[in-house]
């Protein structure tokens, strides 16, 4: 019998219920050839149930990524013994918190009754013995009052409409029969337009505040007996818009005079019907420091690179971000800094726990006292700077230091660790892509522990764009690209003035009625961290007895 052994790439299997060759040889390279396939196929087994196991967590599993308080701390020879398990690799996490002092309590929120709001109207209504209830059961004497009980109930009666009517007095010299001048009026958010301030203020916060669509406020309108269909609504949507633009161009113009910008996108469909067009659109957030404290959104049609470099044209300073490629032509200039996400780093070794729990957790475990050590920042911050200190270089000074103390040497372990596991992992398995993540972006990742002014991550970022997708699930859709820019600009003003705790409807409501006609020198005092807000009911138009006409 010949000796020459068939090509080992491809050897030819038997059928299962053909006789085996008598070679063992050739049994030999066969029972390699089926461990070569049971290895490929235990490998794609693990890499599907990977993906399955993400898709059924995102669909069905909780959004926050908690860290299980029995997986291991940092211990440099964590995998010396690949026998061992991660719970047994490892002492339980220490407490970074100061112990507390004995006989000390922590201070529990109150599960009372809260107080109504003072400034609320009250209606008093006055409950009174009659007059035969008021007579002494003894001698007969009427009773008199000698006091009270006063008990409150909240009530509500639905919002109201009102027409305002506008009437210019006509003047006229009554000896030259003559020279008649008419009072002007103030210039209007919509000219010639229906709606006032209030009203297309109601209509904005409704649906960029509380996600309330178009057509569900038309149905409001309907049961208050005024109706007005979606697209009239749309259309005070686009001419708000127009209005309010002058000063969300001011706030695009400041925002890129910040040290630091943090950007995220999401995903906006866009569906026009009379131009049969059916894309899906990207929102951009672009979240200003203290510099310059505001949320201006971008609209694209798609998710190049064009929306952020022609937005951020001129730019010179840090972006923090995630690891979108587009942003790759920005930073190649040299003149805006990456600053790298954390938690989109630690995100990848929370999908790799399903396929190497052990090294995915010493991972997370050096992410939890980096993020301790952030907390452990705020609380000596809100120690020892008072909170009406408006000079941000002393909380950024405090931040430097304990990051160059305490992260930095947590980081260096991180890097020299995650070298360490490269050379053991698999390539194309979950924990590789997770390791490469972090060592690809690594010097962008490491770069907040050396200022005081930058964050860990970019969620502030995120956050905002949860309020996009929480609205997107009611309204669904944008009309087309001027309607996507539309929403660009509302949004910005409404979270804007959200973020510095002003009430969106009394915000728009007295800057659409001052905006028009405005001087460009004033449109600055109308900023959202400018802007305060007028007396109660001074903005609100409110119905007067007509003049009196010439006899």
């Amino acid at each position: 019998m010949s000796t020459d052994l068939p090509p080992t790439s491809t050897p030819a299997l038997p059928d299962a219920t053909a006789p085996l060759p008598d070679d063992p040889v050739i049994l030999q390279h066969m029972i390699r050839e089926l461990l070569d396939v049971l290895q490929r196929t235990r490998h794609e087994n693990e890499e599907l149930q990977h993906r399955l196991d993400l898709l059924l967590r995102r669909l069905y599993g909780p959004r926050t990524e908690r860290f299980d308080p029995n997986q291991p701390l940092l211990i440099p020879d964590a995998f010396d013994d690949p026998s061992a398990t991660a719970a047994q690799q490892a002492p339980p996490a220490a407490d970074p918190r100061p112990e507390e002092k004995a006989g000390t309590k922590k201070k529990q929120r109150g599960h009372g009754r809260k107080a109504l709001p003072k400034d609320l109207p009250r209606i008093p209504v006055l409950y009174e013995l009659t007059e035969a209830e008021r007579r002494c059961p003894e001698c007969g004497e009427s009773r008199v009052q000698i006091g009270a009980e006063c008990s409150e109930q909240l009530d509500y009666k639905p919002a109201s409409l009102f027409v305002v009517e506008h009437r210019r007095c006509t003047y006229a010299c009554p000896h030259c029969q003559g020279h008649v001048t008419t009072a002007e009026k103030p210039a209007q958010p919509i000219p010639k337009g229906l709606p006032g301030p209030g009203l297309l203020a109601h209509v904005i916060t409704e649906k960029y505040a509380d996600h309330i669509p178009l057509y569900r406020q038309e149905r409001r309108l309907a049961r208050q007996g005024v109706e007005i269909t979606r697209s009239t609504l749309c259309d005070w949507m686009g001419g708000a818009a127009k209005v309010l633009e002058p000063l969300y161009d001011l706030m695009k113009t400041l925002i890129l005079l910040c040290g630091t910008i943090h950007t995220d996108d999401t995903s906006v469909k866009v569906r026009d019907s009379e131009r049969k067009i059916k894309a899906t659109g990207r929102l951009w957030i672009y979240w200003g420091d203290f510099r310059h404290p505001y949320n201006v959104f971008d609209f694209t049609m798609s998710r190049s690179r064009d929306g952020p470099s022609q937005f951020l044209e001129g730019y010179r300073g840090f972006l923090q971000a995630d690891a979108f490629g587009g942003y790759d032509g920005i930073y190649a200039g040299g003149r805006v800094i990456e600053v790298g996400c954390n938690a989109h780093a630690r995100r990848k070794f929370v999908e790799a726990q399903t396929t190497d729990l052990s090294r995915a957790a010493a991972a997370l475990a050096f992410y939890r006292e980096l993020y301790a050590i952030e907390k452990a920042i705020r609380k000596e911050i809100a120690e020892a700077v008072p909170e009406d200190e408006t000079d941000e270089s002393l909380r950024a000074a405090i931040r430097l230091r304990i990051r160059q103390e305490r992260a930095v040497p947590v980081l260096e372990r991180f890097g020299k660790w995650l070298e360490e596991q490269k050379k053991d992992v698999l390539p194309k398995s979950p924990i590789n892509a997770a390791i490469g993540y972090v060592q690809n972006h690594w010097e962008a990742l490491i770069r907040y522990a050396s200022s005081g002014y930058l964050a860990i991550d970019n969620n502030v970022s995120e956050q905002h764009m949860k309020t996009i997708a929480t609205g997107r699930k009611n309204w669904l859709f944008t009309g087309s690209e001027d309607g996507g820019k539309t929403m660009a600009i509302l949004f910005s003003m409404v979270s804007s003035c959200q973020r510095h705790g002003h009430d969106p409807f009394v915000y728009l409501r007295d800057v659409l009625g001052r905006l028009p006609g405005l001087p460009k020198d004033r449109l600055a005092g109308l900023l959202p961290d400018r802007w305060s807000a007028p007396p109660a009911g001074e903005a609100a138009a409110v119905p007067v007895e007509p003049a009196p006409l010439l006899g």
